[in-house]
């Protein structure tokens, strides 16, 4: 898996001062798209140990509120048998922080099992994430007063622990 950025002090993308992932590869191709260029699955830098470390090490400070992760598109298959265990290190290692996830699949029809990018890791890497903003960004559905989302027909649902939004 490639990865696009590490935001160290995200406060556009969660509640509060965020450490954020732009994971590479999406299928979803939205228009407008606001990082069109993780669309290719080798964009970026290849995602190691090393990498791992530091994002874990950036989740340390006690005025980072939590981790995000978006792309790109994290639930991709290729990407879920990475970032599942980038997920389990977080909740291991940093239990207090919240997790986001942005996501171009909807929560209900494609992730569950029999869905289009299920997999093996998906429910458990479903278990770690508290807050996940489904559904593709729809340029005609744009709307800048939204807070957390791009476009009206997204939306924020609450998986985890309550009261991350």
């Amino acid at each position: 898996m490639n990865y696009g950025m590490i935001k160290e002090y995200d406060i556009a993308d969660g509640p509060g001062v965020r450490v954020s992932l732009f994971v590479s590869g999406c299928r979803h191709h939205c228009k407008g798209c606001f990082n069109s260029e993780t669309w290719d699955f080798s964009y970026g830098e290849p995602y190691t140990q090393e990498v791992e470390e530091r994002i874990l090490e950036l989740l340390k400070p006690s005025y980072i509120q939590g981790f995000t992760l978006l792309g790109g598109e994290p639930f991709e298959p290729e990407n879920q048998a990475v970032l599942v265990g980038l997920l389990r290190r977080i909740r291991e290692c940093c239990p207090q922080k919240d997790v986001w996830c942005y996501t171009g699949y909807l929560y209900d029809v494609d992730l569950p099992e029999g869905g289009k990018v299920h997999t093996a890791v998906t429910e458990e890497m479903l278990s770690y994430i508290d807050v996940l903003v489904d559904g593709e960004f729809i340029e005609e559905e744009k709307d800048i007063t939204l807070p957390f989302r791009g476009s009206r027909n997204q939306r924020i649902l609450e998986l985890g622990r309550p009261n991350k939004i």
